[in-house]
């Protein structure tokens, strides 16, 4: 008996001791992807870390992240996650650096810029380069980058990213987790929490994820109705001639994922307006910066958010976000080409044969494997009672207000509350909401494609309500 309790003995000792050294190993990999501190950084009080995550082990395939811990209460506020689009741009280029990240670069400057609307004012904050090939992501197998990613795998990798982000993060597996995302995201953000759920029922405990809801803004999320959204909208806002508009309704049948050439023609058309303005952002100045030349927009593949037969046009992509300042990008584009601000990042670890960008070009996204409709995965992610809000600036061409009206109209949901404006707190309109059974919609007055850009004070009161699960003010206060 005394010889059978002291093997169990020296056997608790042991896994206590395994158990030991697992939870050093982690300790040691999230020390070792601490930052200190950027090039031109102010001074912050809350941590921050970046790093890789291998996502497949045979093909050598691994996503860079960037996480931001809470500006107060880390262990208390929730994790969200932000993806932008593309597919093949930036969440690092876009999302934290010109949106609702920590840290702005300027111009002419060596020195970031401290955002007072950062969204780790409300949660601790993990940005995601992914697909691979995008930003400093990379894979070592050359054909995923042609023909071989798309929503299948880029969801995949990204649900294997988690599960080992959680391992060398144990400390916030536990919080609630929300997924956000704008653009192409709409593809992004809704495939990777069904797939979450769906794992989630044969996952052990160490691999469940605590995913409690998803944000979606200005989100590609029906191809039919992002393509009529997208030219009744240029019509009603003056962009382009009766003539074109009629031409456009009578050759082009939205339903299909392949028309004709008369379509393709009148669309050719249509886009020719948005080389002299921006189509992200209707009332904003284009960048005329002499340093950067690429008169084209960001976000440049978007093939599903519209149709496969537009996005072969060429010069629509890869030009500075229009906003407070629309060569924003410029600065960006620079500070992640500096070897100090990658060492300090530890980013580009391989050495990646390409510079930088905001949208990949060595990315050929898999148009076989894009969904034309998310509008049923975000049925079934409404019935598993997860929390579900749509954003919406109103001022953006691309994927407009106009064809999100459109998509939610398709999704016949019961309304619980009609139209009603919401209100900041200096008593005027942030924008409009309606609430579904459901799915909450929330219109933002004055804000284009990338809303914490044009009005970062109301978009990080929405996240706020978001993540509270609380309804806009609809009164002034």
């Amino acid at each position: 008996m005394q010889k059978a309790m002291m093997h169990l003995d020296i056997h608790v000792l042991l896994l206590i001791l395994m158990a030991a050294v697992v939870a050093g190993g982690m300790r040691a990999e999230q020390e070792a992807d601490r930052v200190a501190a950027l090039p031109g950084q102010p001074a912050v009080s809350f941590k921050q870390y970046a790093g890789y995550v291998t996502v497949n082990e045979s093909h050598g395939r691994a996503l860079f992240y960037w996480f931001f811990e809470a500006t107060k209460n880390p262990q208390r506020k929730p994790l969200l996650l932000w993806l932008n689009g593309g597919p093949g741009c930036s969440s690092i280029g876009y999302g934290q650096s010109e949106e609702l990240g920590p840290f702005f670069p300027q111009k002419g400057k060596p020195e970031l810029k401290l955002n007072n609307n950062s969204w780790n004012k409300a949660a601790n904050l993990l940005f995601l380069e992914s697909p691979v090939g995008v930003g400093f992501s990379y894979t070592n197998t050359s054909k995923d980058l042609k023909d071989h990613i798309g929503d299948t795998i880029t969801a995949q990798d990204s649900y294997n990213f988690l599960l080992g982000w959680f391992r060398r993060f144990p400390q916030f597996k536990s919080h609630e987790f929300y997924i956000a995302g704008e653009s192409y995201a709409g593809h992004y953000v809704p495939q990777l929490a069904e797939l979450i759920v769906e794992e989630n029922k044969k996952a052990s405990d160490d691999d469940h994820i605590n995913l409690k809801g998803i944000m979606i803004g200005n989100a590609a999320i029906d191809s039919e109705t992002d393509q009529k959204g997208l030219i009744d909208y240029a019509w009603h806002h003056a962009v382009i001639s009766d003539e074109l508009y009629e031409k456009i309704k009578k050759k082009c049948n939205f339903k299909l994922e392949n028309v004709s050439d008369d379509c393709n023609n009148a669309l050719e058309k249509y886009f020719e307006v948005y080389r002299i303005i921006d189509m992200y952002s209707l009332y904003t100045p284009i960048c005329v910066d002499s340093n950067y030349t690429t008169i084209s927009q960001p976000y440049s593949h978007f093939k599903g958010a519209l149709p496969k037969y537009v996005s072969h046009i060429k010069g629509i992509h890869g030009r500075a976000l229009a906003g407070y300042d629309p060569c924003a990008s410029v600065y960006t584009k620079n500070y992640f080409n500096r070897p100090d601000v990658q060492q300090a990042l530890h980013a580009n670890v391989t050495k990646i044969p390409y510079p930088w960008v905001h949208c990949s070009d060595n990315l050929d996204y898999r148009s076989s494997d894009i969904a034309f409709s998310l509008l049923p995965t975000i049925k079934r992610i409404v019935a598993s009672n997860l929390r579900v809000w749509i954003f919406s600036g109103d001022t953006d061409g691309r994927v407009p207000v106009t064809s999100t009206r459109y998509a939610l109209r398709k999704l016949k949901l019961e309304i619980e509350e009609e139209w009603t404006p919401w209100y900041t707190d200096k008593k005027q309109v942030g924008g409009w909401r309606v609430e579904y059974k459901g799915v909450t919609f929330v219109t933002v007055r004055g804000a284009g494609h990338q809303v914490p850009t044009f009005k970062p004070r109301q978009a990080l009161q929405m996240l706020k309500h978001f993540l509270k699960n609380q309804k806009l003010p609809s009164l002034p206060f």
